[in-house]
Parts: structure tokens; C-alpha cells; sequence
């Protein structure tokens, strides 16, 4: 096999974006004095400008944060196009942390070893950084799919034991099969990468006739499934406590919030200074805003 994960993760790192992500990733790095800026989700896929494009910030420093990351949206006029964003930040050392499976969080290496690219750098040293995180993500990630997968099969059966299990343990509401859409949308980037990533950490494995086997032994299987059920165990408590953090910290959740519901059923409610300010505390008279609108557009339908 003459391609590296490295090489697999560098050309990854260098698709190219669309010139307005490309701004847009570059002016929000600018302004947060970040490192580095990813984008990832399905307008990455899809090469699109609708709906929110996907951001992770890469801050240089300690984590600010206990409970990371800070979450946060925003919109930004381009050339006469309103671009939405959730921006996701945290910093460079945190992120490179959790991607090599040093912490009890499952959400980085998960997210990261499915496709994403370097939006914005501050310099070659914090490509570098990124370059190396994210090859680290791909070997966590693949080291609990070994232990979590069959003894032997196909590499989509290693991912798909392995995104089923991630969604268990991280509280997420996914329709059934959500991991068979992942792998088959991305197929180029899962396309041979399992292999590289055990070879790349050392962990033997026999292919034969397009089953994968990976020679892990009882004592490995063992360690590696303990470390698993720790961070099981973990999974739903700390995302239950990120989503209660969000609910305080969510920079510009009133206007998203009010975007999404204009997007999806064509209500548009005023996002005043208070509601940007106190979402919660705006809750009932939005949601007594929104209750009389959706009564007048029932009248006006008879």
C-alpha cells in the first residue's frame, strides 16, 4: 500500500472551497485570533451556500472552557448574499487532545474522521498542528472500530459498529440507518481509509479477499473495549451538559432559531435586542408571537 494516512490527510486538508467559504472562514479566523478554521458538514459535499455552512475555530492558548466547545451562530453579508454559519470553538491543544482519545469525549475524533478541510490557516506550523490532529482522530477512531466491528468483514462493517455505537453513547437523536448515509455519501473518503489508519498505528491486520481481520489479541481486545465503556458511560451525561450549557451560551441562538423557523414554515418573528440578549427568558412571547401568526395564516387560508 504505497499511500500513507498522512498523504490521505494532507490531500483532504487541501480541497478546495468555495472563494465565499474561503472568505468567510479567513474573517472569522481574523477576527477570533484563531490558528486554524474548518469546514466540515454537507455543503462541504455539496459545494452549496444554503442553509449553514459548518465551522470549527482552532483558538492558540489553554481551553477557556470546561465544557467545550462554545457554540455560536452568525451571518455574514457578502456581495449582496447573506452566508449562515455555526461556528464551533475551542483551542488547538484541546481539540488535539480529544482527537488522540485522551479525553472521556467521543464528539472530535467521531466528527473528524469524517470529511473536512482547512478553510483558513494563521501559518504552516498550525496546518501542521491540524494535519497531525486529525491523522490522530482517524487512528482513535479506528482503533475503537477494531474492538467495536466484527472479527472479520468488510471495512463498512467496522464504521458501521462504530457510528452506532458513537450515537449511543453521545445522546443523539439519529434516524434509524444514519450511518449507512454517512458512508455511503462519503464513500471516496472511507474508500481504503481503515487500513491506513491501523497501519499507521501499528495494529496488524489480515485482508483477504476484501475482509479486513484485525489481529488483536484477547488482552487488546479487552483494554481497548474497557477504555470504550468508560467513555459510554460518560457520553450522555456530558452531552447532556452541553446542551444546558447551550441553552446560555449559544451566541445569536435567537436569530437562528428565527431563521430556521422562516426556512421551515415561512413565519418570520422579530428578533428584538431583548430576545438576542435573554432566548430564554424571550421564550413565552415568542412562542405567544408565533401562535398568533400561525392563527392568522389559518384564517387567511379558509
Amino acid at each position: 500500500m504505497s499511500e500513507t494516512l498522512e498523504q490521505r490527510i494532507a490531500d483532504a486538508l487541501d480541497r478546495p472551497v468555495r472563494d465565499e467559504v474561503a472568505r468567510y472562514a479567513a474573517s472569522l479566523g481574523t477576527q477570533a485570533g484563531a490558528e486554524a478554521v474548518l469546514f466540515y458538514g454537507s455543503n462541504l459535499r455539496t459545494g452549496s451556500l444554503d442553509g449553514v455552512l459548518d465551522f470549527y475555530i482552532l483558538l492558540p492558548g489553554s481551553q477557556a472552557e470546561r465544557i467545550w466547545p462554545k457554540v455560536s451562530y452568525e451571518e455574514w453579508e457578502h456581495q449582496g448574499e447573506t452566508l449562515r454559519a455555526k461556528i464551533a470553538t475551542m483551542s488547538t491543544g484541546k481539540f488535539a487532545e480529544a482527537a488522540r482519545g485522551e479525553s472521556r469525549d467521543t464528539t472530535i475524533w467521531t466528527r473528524f474522521v469524517q470529511p473536512c478541510t482547512l478553510a483558513w490557516a494563521s501559518g504552516t506550523e498550525a496546518r501542521g498542528n491540524v494535519l497531525t490532529a486529525l491523522q490522530d482522530a482517524a487512528k482513535t477512531a479506528t482503533r475503537f472500530a477494531a474492538a467495536l466491528g466484527p472479527s472479520g468483514g468488510a471495512a463498512e462493517d467496522y464504521w458501521r459498529a462504530l457510528f452506532q455505537a458513537t450515537y449511543r453513547a453521545e445522546f443523539r437523536v439519529e434516524k434509524s440507518g444514519r450511518e449507512d448515509s454517512i458512508l455511503s455519501v462519503n464513500k471516496a473518503h472511507f474508500d481504503g481509509l481503515l487500513p491506513l489508519a491501523w497501519t499507521a498505528q501499528g495494529l496488524e491486520y489480515v485482508l483477504e479477499n476484501e475482509v479486513l481481520a484485525p489481529r488483536l489479541s484477547g488482552p487488546q481486545r479487552k483494554a481497548i473495549l474497557t477504555e470504550w465503556r468508560a467513555r459510554e458511560r460518560l457520553g450522555k451525561p456530558l452531552n447532556i451538559l452541553r446542551l444546558a450549557k447551550a441553552t446560555t451560551t449559544f451566541d445569536g441562538a435567537a436569530r437562528y432559531g428565527a431563521w430556521k423557523l422562516e426556512r421551515h414554515s415561512g413565519i418570520k418573528l422579530e428578533v428584538t435586542p431583548f430576545r438576542e440578549k435573554h432566548p430564554l427568558l424571550a421564550m413565552p412571547g415568542a412562542a405567544w408571537e408565533l401562535w398568533r401568526a400561525r392563527r392568522r395564516a389559518g384564517r387567511d387560508q379558509r
